[in-house]
């Protein structure tokens, strides 16, 4: 980024509400930053943490440490208190920093830590804990060794593992994404994704910089700004997760309003699974293809993506990236459908260092050879598109056939008056059962007996929901990602229906 400032000084770099920054701008902000840091006790190897949600302050505070080699863990604000209490118990940063400018959530967990307020004369104002006695961490000079993030798992299972994140495997997703779209020089690049989160870090914020785009950081999603923006700023890339667009379809039916994208060029989809018919209608309404990729936090998180000239009709996650390797590891299910699929595993630049602190859960998805366990459940066709079926842990065996949740949720997705579904398994004696939970557009007047007649023509018989329940809004993350562990657990217990 540094050197893009010397290369296209006066070209936008950052535009956050009414601040707009060049790069040159941006980089004398990184500059000032690193002393500021070093003011504040900050040293190389330090942990730092940044408690916020998506603005310029965390964007310079991310390229300020990563310039003095200290690590900061970002966390979405937006997450519970005993979910940052557990972060921070873990992480043990040298300093927390709160963008409570950028986000009231931030504002409240910086009061509930005592942290001080701050009004800083370009980044706002913030709100910054008192400096710990920490240990910092070895500092290395190759840079894939050298952790720069680390991004937090979301901690369902239990405490939250730091995913250690390395300069190396950061800056090869950059590298790569934006290559893969085209990112070059004058593109317009709408962050609304977490940068929490590693698609929002790595593949957003660091791909849009590293490749000499203006990034549009935005904290939370907003159908309606999301819109406005695409006409007054002329966005012209545009990633997000799936819930993201299904729910942009349904505030332009609801509102009436005509979809307005005069410089948009690219639409990309990730962060969860992408159903065909929401793919479908989103390339109708937009008249671009919805690209579509895959990966994990661990991985940095892109595994796989479609090329920017791929038009597929199908919901593959596109071809693995270059300098990575794969294998597919047999499930060992007599299910006839087992021969093609495997447990996917992947080696490459990308991949994390570990979990901090956490030895243990780290020996359990990375061996000693580098290989990741993904955890997913995927199948790889004749020309090498990867399709991914399901995770491991969500397949159903129900009465000895394997059930794959994605394909069921498809089906139910295809009805009209259908934004959102999730599927999960329930254990009962023997067996399993396929438990589905399904979120309606507003108003919507479906019942359960009319879409159980809608999946019947669709699915095998064995493949059926025993039970749906109809909900208003289906548990997720800040990035829209469904929160299938709590929807496990309330299958368990028996759901009321609505």
């Amino acid at each position: 980024m540094l050197e893009l400032a010397q290369r296209q000084p006066q070209q936008d770099a950052i535009v956050d509400g009414e601040v707009r920054w060049s790069y040159a701008e941006l980089a004398n902000q990184v500059r000032s930053a690193v002393d500021w840091l070093r003011e504040l006790g900050v040293r190389p190897g330090d942990r730092l943490m940044a408690v916020s949600e998506n603005c310029r302050s965390l964007v310079v505070l991310l390229l300020a440490a990563s310039e003095m080699d200290a690590w900061l863990a970002i966390v979405n604000s937006r997450l519970s208190p005993v979910e940052v209490d557990q972060i921070r118990s873990n992480c043990e940063p040298r300093r927390i920093f709160y963008t409570a400018e950028a986000s009231s959530e931030a504002r409240a967990h910086g009061e509930r830590h005592a942290a001080e307020f701050f009004q800083h004369s370009s980044l706002g104002g913030l709100m910054i804990g008192s400096l710990a006695d920490t240990a910092p961490e070895p500092v290395h000079t190759n840079g894939a060794e050298q952790v720069a993030a680390m991004i937090y798992t979301s901690g369902t299972t239990g405490t939250p593992k730091g995913v250690m994140l390395t300069h190396r495997g950061i800056l090869y997703i950059a590298s790569i994404s934006g290559g893969m779209r085209h990112l070059t020089e004058g593109q317009r690049v709408y962050g609304v994704l977490p940068m929490s989160h590693v698609f929002g870090l790595a593949s957003v914020c660091m791909g849009s910089l590293y490749n000499g785009a203006c990034l549009y950081p935005v904290p939370r999603f907003e159908a309606s700004a999301l819109l406005d923006a695409l006409v007054d700023e002329r966005i012209t890339v545009l990633q997000g997760v799936p819930a993201m667009y299904a729910r942009m379809l349904e505030h332009l039916k609801r509102s009436g309003r005509a979809l307005a994208a005069p410089a948009l060029v690219y639409t990309s989809a990730g962060g969860s699974p992408l159903d065909a018919d929401l793919k479908r209608r989103v390339e109708s309404c937009f008249g671009l293809t919805l690209h579509n990729g895959y990966g994990l936090t661990e991985a940095s998180p892109t595994i796989s993506q479609t090329r920017i000239d791929d038009c597929y009709g199908s919901t593959t996650v596109g071809r693995v990236l270059p300098l990575l390797e794969y294998r597919l590891e047999p499930l060992g299910s007599l299910d006839d459908e087992a021969p093609e699929t495997g447990e996917l595993w992947v080696r490459g630049p990308n991949v994390m260092r570990g979990y901090f602190r956490q030895a243990e859960a780290t020996r359990l998805c990375l061996d000693e050879d580098g290989w990741l366990n993904t955890g997913d459940i995927a199948r790889v066709d004749d020309s090498g598109e990867l399709y991914i079926v399901g995770r491991s842990k969500e397949l159903i065996i129900r009465s000895g056939f394997n059930i794959y949740p994605p394909d069921v949720e498809a089906v139910i997705n295809e009805h009209p008056q259908v934004t959102l579904s999730a599927v999960v398994g329930r254990q009962v004696s023997g067996n399993e059962e396929v438990i589905a939970f399904v979120q309606c557009e507003p108003g919507a007047k479906l019942t359960e007996d009319e879409l159980r007649g809608f999946i019947a023509e669709r699915l095998a018989p064995y493949k059926r929901p025993c039970e749906i329940f109809l909900v208003d809004a289906l548990p997720a993350t800040a990035t829209g990602k469904i929160l299938k562990g709590q929807l496990r657990q309330l299958a368990q217990e028996g759901f009321p229906h609505a």
